[in-house]
């Protein structure tokens, strides 16, 4: 086993963070906890520190950085406060891991530090790439970093895909498509008349994976699986036209890639994410992760269909952002986060998701995501415009 990895978790208090977490417990000789971060979940925050005990918590909220302070005040856990104190943790010295697990925008400057301090990058946080997907690459290019998938379904490509690393291409190791699987969410098998109606808790109630609510909003109209697709196509190289995305309702293979010979290699496994975090925690070796292991005698079938793209028009939308390129990925994140949670809030029904997201798609004009600055304009910009259209509808 090599040193003791220093590990700082963006995002403690989120599904990931606590899957790292269970699997990091499962391994405490090999990995130290440098510091753990949340916006403002207080309770959540104290109950890892007490069990934890990492060196540093950052609380982004500063008014909830300072009730933790209070709280912990008996242990030697320090707490830091605000946006900027994530970005100082990951670029720390003694940090050599980082596992980006924030959702959605708010995700990107810290990770996007990890990756310029040369840190292994464990990317659970998709938006990174889908917002600014070349300055990500770039910034691992130039800085020497490693960087792991921790998605379900980029991991599971990566482990099918021997000899590969970030910045290889494809073509050299044969591989002509890489196919993404989707469970269908909860509303696979719903007649699309039907979808108007349906409500937040029904749209959070996935068959198959336990997760948050934006993400689990996005599982049931297919946008988290757009997002994939752009996630997919910067992490290995490639267009959307070498990606395919099939509905795989037990969530067992979890994606696959097709060689010019004809072989398509798949990784299998149970729908627990603490495999993938394993995998990318102890890359290139493997150590145990506390799921259970699948057992394929009770594996009755494999169903593989189609996407019924007019039922899932966000994916479509996806695929338009990641051809046209420049900033119209950015604003396609940018719009859905913020009807998700209008969503969530029951300001809108859940067809008027893929409506807003398209309305601001055609309204913006497009531009090139030149630095940071640039992109963080562009995604308020779409975040503005996109709660201006909700208050239409």
């Amino acid at each position: 086993m090599s040193q003791v990895e220093q590990l700082v978790i963006l995002g403690a208090t989120g599904s990931v963070g606590l899957s790292t977490l269970a699997v990091v417990a499962e391994h405490p000789q090999r990995y130290q906890l440098f510091a753990l971060t949340a916006y403002s979940r207080v309770e959540k925050a104290e109950a890892l520190c007490r069990k934890f005990l990492p060196r540093y918590f950052v609380m982004v909220d500063v008014a909830a950085a300072a009730d933790l302070a209070g709280r912990i005040s008996d242990l030697s856990t320090e707490v830091l406060a605000g946006s900027d104190a994530l970005l100082a943790v990951v670029q720390e010295s003694d940090v050599s891991m980082v596992m980006a697990a924030i959702v959605g925008a708010a995700g990107l400057a810290p990770t996007l530090a990890a990756v310029e301090a040369g840190k292994v990058v464990l990317l659970a946080n998709k938006e990174s790439l889908v917002m600014a997907g070349q300055l990500f690459m770039d910034a691992v290019a130039r800085n020497g970093g490693q960087l792991l998938p921790i998605d379900s379904e980029q991991n599971a490509m990566f482990q099918s895909l021997p000899g590969f690393r970030v910045g290889k291409s494809l073509t050299e190791l044969g591989v002509v498509r890489l196919w993404l699987t989707a469970s269908g969410g909860p509303f696979l098998d719903r007649p699309a008349d039907s979808l108007s109606e349906v409500t937040p808790a029904q749209a959070c109630a996935h068959p198959n994976w336990d997760m948050g609510r934006k993400i689990s909003v996005d599982s049931a109209t297919m946008m988290n699986k757009g997002l994939e697709v752009i996630e997919t196509a910067w992490f290995f190289g490639v267009s959307g036209g070498q990606i395919e995305v099939l509905i795989h309702p037990q969530s067992i293979v979890h994606s696959m890639v097709e060689y010019r010979d004809g072989s398509i290699l798949s990784q299998l496994g149970s729908a627990d994410m603490r495999i993938p975090i394993a995998h990318a925690l102890a890359w290139p070796e493997r150590i145990h992760s506390g799921a259970a292991s699948l057992d394929l005698r009770k594996v009755a079938d494999l169903q593989f269909q189609p996407v019924d793209n007019e039922k899932f028009p966000c994916l479509d939308l996806a695929y338009a952002a990641l051809a046209e390129g420049g900033l119209a990925a950015t604003y396609l994140n940018a719009a859905n986060e913020v009807v998700v949670q209008a969503f969530l809030d029951e300001k809108i029904g859940f067809l008027k998701i893929a409506t807003v997201v398209d309305e601001v798609l055609g309204r913006l004009s497009n531009g090139q995501a030149q630095d940071l600055d640039t992109v963080v304009a562009a995604d308020a910009q779409a975040r503005r415009l996109a709660e201006t259209l909700i208050d239409k509808h």
